[in-house]
């Protein structure tokens, strides 16, 4: 996209620029460069933009075209109504997502000190998540990448939570000894080959590659780490749950059940340990 005159207002950009891309995806890119939020926008339409700002708007419109995700071009996303910080070494988090969040909230006391422990961690939104809305508990936040250590590290700082621990391990490597009161883990479930990985956002993600490899390891390990009667839950694919549940009653977990999204495709699932 281009512009030959110089004077350009928000209004008029924002118009043009959705010739190309989503108009959501328009807004969150010019609120990015203008530095303001939705509403300002709002109230300053025929505002007319300065030309570095029309070349840098129409530079992440132009990534934006060729597919690279919002949050990777703009450097957050928000989850759970807070803002992250993402960069391509980790996953974006996604709203449905929340739901795993929710499950957990549920079962974690408000009122009562517990460990719990988020595998693969990204970015730390689940962990952080629940720092922020039970902050008696004590949580260790783990990952395999260093990128992605440091982006949840940066978080927990940008987001002001004190409970949170974030260590490096490849799954429970760096835990022997420890136990926990909950496991809580989006891991990777999308098959390679899987057309998903072809489109959308995805494409730009690191893979995943083992499907139920990562949910079959992490139920076999949790028993030896979590507390008798702790809690197991994950977030799967949206045809995994029947397979999900099959592993937790072979691993010995009792009250195994899954859950929904709220558009119905069943998202997650958990159990408790005997």
């Amino acid at each position: 996209m281009n512009f030959k005159t110089q004077l350009v207002s928000i209004a008029q950009i924002l118009n043009h620029a959705c010739n190309y891309i989503a108009y959501t995806d328009a807004r969150i890119l010019l609120q990015d460069v203008l530095k303001v939020n939705h509403a300002y926008l709002i109230a300053h339409p025929k505002q007319n933009l300065i030309p570095i700002q029309i070349q840098n708007f129409q530079l992440l419109v132009t990534r934006r075209i060729n597919g690279e995700p919002i949050a990777y071009i703009i450097g957050e996303r928000e989850f759970y109504s807070m803002k992250f910080k993402v960069k391509p070494a980790v996953l974006i988090p996604r709203p449905e997502t929340e739901l795993l969040v929710d499950l957990a909230l549920e079962k974690i006391s408000l009122n009562l000190p517990c460990k719990v422990l988020d595998l693969g961690t990204g970015s730390g939104a689940i962990a952080i998540t629940i720092a922020k809305h039970r902050p008696l508990a004590n949580i260790t936040a783990v990952d395999f990448s260093d990128d992605a250590i440091a982006v949840a590290k940066k978080n927990a700082k940008n987001l002001d939570v004190s409970n949170v621990r974030v260590i490096a391990s490849d799954w429970f490597r760096e835990l022997s000894g420890e136990r926990f009161d909950y496991i809580i883990s989006n891991p990777p479930y999308v098959v390679i080959g899987d057309p998903h990985l072809s489109q959308g956002d995805l494409r730009f993600e690191p893979p995943g590659s083992d499907g139920l490899d990562c949910i079959r390891l992490i139920i076999a390990s949790a028993v030896s780490h979590l507390v008798v009667g702790g809690w197991l839950l994950l977030e799967h694919g949206y045809d995994q749950a029947k397979m999900s549940k099959q592993l937790l009653e072979k691993a010995g977990f009792s009250d195994i059940f899954s859950r929904s999204d709220l558009a119905g495709v069943v998202r997650a699932s958990g159990g408790r340990r005997g």
